[in-house]
């Protein structure tokens, strides 16, 4: 039987991080390439792109500084899981093994909103992580760029994704 428990990256974090995006777990391709987001119809990066002025399509490394040096951070808040597949719904929840998000918001304490990348993102850590908070940053969950949520499309997404980072 082959083992479905998957592991999210580390954090990408620079020294001005004000917002942390939290997703839940990477999908199978952004696993695949090692990136946040890969999968070409996940509009995270466009979206992205059009708030702060970059081309969606820069290289990866290009496209990380970018957003840092708005001071938003990414993350998950699975640091492991069991997913068979990419969908969120298929995360089984008694395995959810979550990032120390507390860590990180204690050594990046000009963190002081965090911002979900979808319903499953915003459950999670209101059940593993918020409870171990002495201090909960400002919540927000914003609509999930995956192509799984096709419910919105992208001029809704961008329009609640530009409100929910107003200010960045």
């Amino acid at each position: 039987m082959t083992d479905l428990r998957i592991r999210s990256f580390a954090p990408i974090v620079g020294d001005g991080a004000r917002v942390l995006v939290l997703g839940s777990m990477p999908g199978v391709a952004s696993l695949d390439a090692h990136r946040y987001y890969a999968h070409p119809r996940n509009l995270f990066w466009p979206i992205v792109g059009a708030l702060f002025g970059f081309d969606p399509s820069l290289p990866y490394d290009a496209r990380l500084a970018r957003l840092t040096a708005r001071g938003v951070a990414l993350w998950d808040v699975a640091g492991e899981c069991v997913r068979p597949g990419s969908l969120d719904a298929r995360i089984e929840s008694g395995s959810v093994v979550p990032n120390d998000i507390g860590e990180l918001l204690a050594r990046y304490p000009g963190i002081t909103q965090i911002r979900f990348n979808g319903a499953a993102a915003d459950t999670m850590f209101r059940r593993h992580v918020s409870p171990t908070l002495d201090v909960v940053p400002d919540l927000l969950r914003l609509p999930s760029t995956s192509p799984a949520h096709a419910a919105l499309g992208f001029e809704a997404k961008l329009a609640a994704w530009r409100a929910g980072l107003a200010g960045i």
